[in-house]
Parts: structure tokens; sequence; C-alpha cells
């Protein structure tokens, strides 16, 4: 099937297939076309340009996307958007004063939301999930990570994963897999983290491994969670195993974990809303991505992650949306762009290269999404009547999607 899009007012994030991501002052670089047509064929773009040099050509179907802005789809690279139920009575108890880390020490937090998924039969933990995955689609997102990480039990652990899959085989984005090994430590192991470290790493692993339903292995590094000795362990384990590490560092402390993600090849490393200048030097001249969740600052009230500072350094940086029941119950990419651009003042050509080319790098999908580029899928959004992308973060309460596609064929917005 052939599907043309012509005259679009804007044809946003044009790049070669060699570009795997952009970093320092090239972060402020949007390649575009104005006046443009693009031309899709079997799910996948097979040409672009102005449309003074377009030759008509049959298609299938024919947009025209006057005064419109096309660009590619958001690449959300860390979610949790597998849980049973919600956290918001935990909600009530921020406003009234309590801290994440307070609220964790008294048994809430991520322990509560295993208690709930290991109750949860597994189709309906799909179906409540399914319904998210359809909803951030609506949203825009054309590539999803998915983390496990609230079943603190083999067993629910193994569940969480098998959602995943059957979410991945339901759907024509991309989702892939992380298991999250050690996200929080189970009250069965409240005295004993080394034990529960030393479960993950001979029986947790290999098990996960042998079903084949991961593709990252990812661990919680923060005080009072898992030390960078404890990360080190699991991430050799992981990799050893053939999982890639992607893990959450420095979000309430800088504990060493960004050079542990680093020393063992860490795909991404994510939070960073705390960072030190070795922080930084650590991450120069690594193919680790730094990975900012400014909807988690939002929600948590916690300092955002050092955007401009990262940049400046020279270094890359993603945007994703963090989904999850206690810290982040949103998954609206074009909330967490225009977030990046108010309270982190990314630019915002630095916010979109950061939730498309950059967050598909940060889950190793940058070959198949996040630019126009031939040959990779056409996951689109095309807007509603704007001047330009930057209208995006501007309107920022404003839907401006007025259609989504997933390989080239048009899904909503509203699924």
């Amino acid at each position: 099937m052939r599907v043309l899009f012509k005259n679009i007012g804007q044809l946003v994030q044009i790049r070669s297939e060699k570009e795997r991501y952009v970093s320092g002052a090239a972060m402020h670089e949007l390649p575009c076309i104005e006046d443009a047509f693009l031309l899709v064929e079997e799910g996948r773009i097979l040409d672009f340009g102005p449309m003074e040099d377009y030759v008509p050509c049959e298609a299938d179907q024919c947009i025209d996307a006057s005064g419109r802005v096309l660009l590619p789809a958001w690449c959300d690279s860390h979610t949790h958007i597998v849980y049973a139920g919600d956290r918001v009575d935990e909600f009530v108890d921020k406003i009234h004063g309590l801290s994440y880390e307070e609220i964790a020490a008294r048994g809430g937090g991520i322990l509560h939301s295993a208690k709930r998924l290991a109750r949860i039969p597994e189709d309906q933990l799909y179906e409540e999930s399914r319904k998210r995955v359809e909803e951030v689609i609506a949203l825009g997102t054309g590539a999803l990570e998915i983390k496990s990480g609230y079943g603190l039990t083999l067993d629910a652990e193994l569940k969480m994963l098998r959602v995943i899959g059957r979410l991945r085989e339901r759907y024509s984005i991309p989702v892939v897999a992380t298991f999250l090994a050690a996200h929080a430590i189970p009250e069965a192991f409240a005295n004993n983290r080394k034990g529960y470290v030393d479960q993950v790493i001979n029986t947790w692993i290999p098990a996960v491994v042998e079903q084949g339903i991961a593709q990252y292995i990812d661990v919680f590094c923060e005080e009072g969670y898992f030390t960078a000795g404890d990360t080190a362990r699991i991430l050799e384990a992981g990799v050893k195993a053939g999982l890639k590490p992607k893990i959450h560092v420095n979000q309430f402390h800088a504990i060493g974990g960004v050079q542990v993600g680093v020393q063992h090849g860490a795909l991404s490393v994510d939070h960073l809303e705390v960072m030190r200048p070795e922080d930084v030097t650590a991450l120069k001249g690594s193919d680790t991505m730094p990975v900012a969740l400014p909807g988690c600052s939002f929600f948590l009230g916690i300092p955002y992650t050092p955007a401009k500072d990262l940049i400046a350094e020279g270094l890359p940086l993603a945007l994703a949306s963090d989904y999850n029941p206690g810290s982040t119950p949103s998954g609206n990419m074009n909330f967490v762009v225009a977030a990046a651009c108010v309270k982190m003042k990314m630019t915002p050509e630095a916010a979109i290269n950061a939730a498309t080319l950059n967050g598909a790098y940060a889950m190793g999908l940058h070959a198949e999404v996040g630019s126009i580029t031939r040959g990779k899928w056409a996951h689109l959004l095309l807007t509603k009547p704007i001047t330009s992308y930057r209208d995006i973060p501007y309107h920022f309460s404003t839907p401006l999607i007025e259609e989504v596609f997933v390989r080239g064929e048009g899904v909503g917005p509203k699924l």
C-alpha cells in the first residue's frame, strides 16, 4: 500500500540513516522541509522532499497536509505502563506533605504496587495495560519501552514480562521489554538485601533469559534501594546472560550509579535529577544516553534534570515519560516535550530531538524509528493547522494532533 502526504506545511526531523543520535550544539538543530511531500510504501518511508521536486505517482491514499506539521511519532524509552490499579491515595498523601521516601518507608510506593500486582490475574493485568498503551499511541507515541519491576517475586515478574510480550504482539509499534530486576527490596528480604540480590542473579535472570521475554536489564540505584555495588553485580550477571543494561540513577542522590552504568555499557542512564561534575565526566565519550523524565519531576515536585548543562557539556539527551502509578501517572509525551521547554529550558528543537531520534536510540530502535529517514517505519504525527513545530510545546495543553499514523496507516488520535 502506498500513502502520499502532499503540501506538508513543515516536514520535521529529516535525517540520514547514519545519524544514531544528536548531542551538544547539534541538539538545537532540527532539519525541516517547508512545503514538502512524503511517500510511504508498505509501512516504510520511501521518499520525501520539497513539493517542487515531487514526481506524480500512483498512491492508494493521498493526504493533503497543507498548513500542518508532520513529524516522527514520539519514542518513549522509559515507562512502567504494566501495573495494577493506581496509587491515588498516595497522591493525596503527597499533597499533605509526605515525601516519596516517607511513603515508601511505611509500605507504600513500589511495595504497594507489588502487592496489588501479585493478586491480579494475568488477563486482567493485560487488559488494564492494553488501555494505557492505546492511550499513549493516540497521544502520538510510536515506540515504547516497558519495564517490569512491580512483581518483586519471580512469578510476578514473569507475569509482567509475559504481558509486555502480548502487548508487543498486538500493536504495530515497537515495544521493548526491560527486566527491572531490582526495583525495590521485598518485605521478605527487608533485612537481607544481599540475599535478594543473590536470588535475582542466581535464579531470576536465568529464568527470564531462558524464556526470552526481555531485551534489557534495569536496577534502581538509589539510597534505600540498591547500592552501586549491588547494581554492578546485577548488571554483570545480566550482560553475561545477554541482557543490555538500562538503569535508574541519580533520582534523589548521586551514589555512583552513572559510573557503574557507563562501565557496563548501559544503553541509557535515566532520571539524572541530581548530577555531579564527575557524573558528567563519566558520560563524556561513552555511548550511554542520558535520559530525563520531566513528568516525574513535575508530579513529585523534585528538581529537574539539568538539561542545559548536559547539552552545554556536549552530551546528548533523551526525554521519556516514566509512565507509572506512583511518580508519573501520565504517558503524554506532548506534555513531556512542553515541560522540557518550560521547566528545563530546552529549546523546542532540542526537546523534539530528545523525544524522537535520541529516544529511539535509548531503546535500541534508532535504525527503525525516530526520524524522517528513507527505510524507517512511517510512525508519524500529523498536527492540526499550526504555524510550526514550536507550537507543540507552546500550546502545552491544547490537543494539536490531528492524526497518528502507524506504519503509514491512520490510527487516531482516538483508537
